[in-house]
């Protein structure tokens, strides 16, 4: 009889295994397909006097945005890389505005706050890692972010009504909760769907 009952009791607590995992997977399909992943955005940098300097690709993903940038041209050492909030690079560069901030949060990475991404205290959806050039003025990376969506109708699409852009600046970001002077934009371009 004891066995029976133990029996009983792995059988029942496998098939709750068994259906939890299910479940998981079913919601986690879901919400992917809610994602509509594999959206994919490009940006072409192009330098202030117009020459094309590099691009930065956006695709979705379960995760967030997988971002990849090259560029070329750039002085040496870091540079800010942050997702503003006018999808315009022209007449010049501050036509692209400020940081893109949909959730009106506090700038930076390292600040009291700044594990509370869901809050109000995180950070800014535009802010992004620095990116830094090589000698020869090359540059690479490749990250994710969730600060951003390519979906439409999402409150941090980069797609809202004004679109978004891509700006290079002239110095790294101090990641901190006051924004650093980053010194002038050094590259721009508008977000589009790829």
């Amino acid at each position: 009889m004891f066995r029976e009952i133990r029996s009983t009791v792995l059988i029942t607590f496998f098939g709750f295994i068994v259906a939890a995992l299910v479940g998981l997977l079913i919601f986690r399909f879901g919400q992917a397909d809610q994602l509509e992943m594999g959206l994919k955005a490009t940006a072409v940098l192009t330098s202030p006097s117009g020459e094309s300097i590099g691009t930065v690709g956006f695709t979705q993903t379960p995760e967030g945005i997988l971002v990849i940038a090259e560029a070329q041209g750039l002085e040496p050492g870091g540079h800010a890389f942050i997702v503003h909030a006018v999808g315009s690079c022209t007449p010049d560069f501050s036509a692209a505005g400020d940081h893109f901030n949909p959730d009106d949060r506090r700038h930076g990475f390292v600040h009291p706050n700044w594990s509370q991404r869901d809050s109000d205290t995180g950070a800014h959806g535009g802010d992004l890692p620095n990116i830094y050039a090589a000698a020869d003025g090359t540059a690479r990376a490749d990250f994710f972010t969730d600060g951003i969506t390519l979906q439409d109708g999402k409150r941090n699409s980069v797609f809202d009504a004004d679109g978004s852009a891509v700006v290079v600046h002239e110095r790294p970001d101090a990641y901190g909760e006051v924004e650093s002077d980053t010194g002038e934009r050094v590259a721009c371009g508008v977000i589009q769907r790829s």
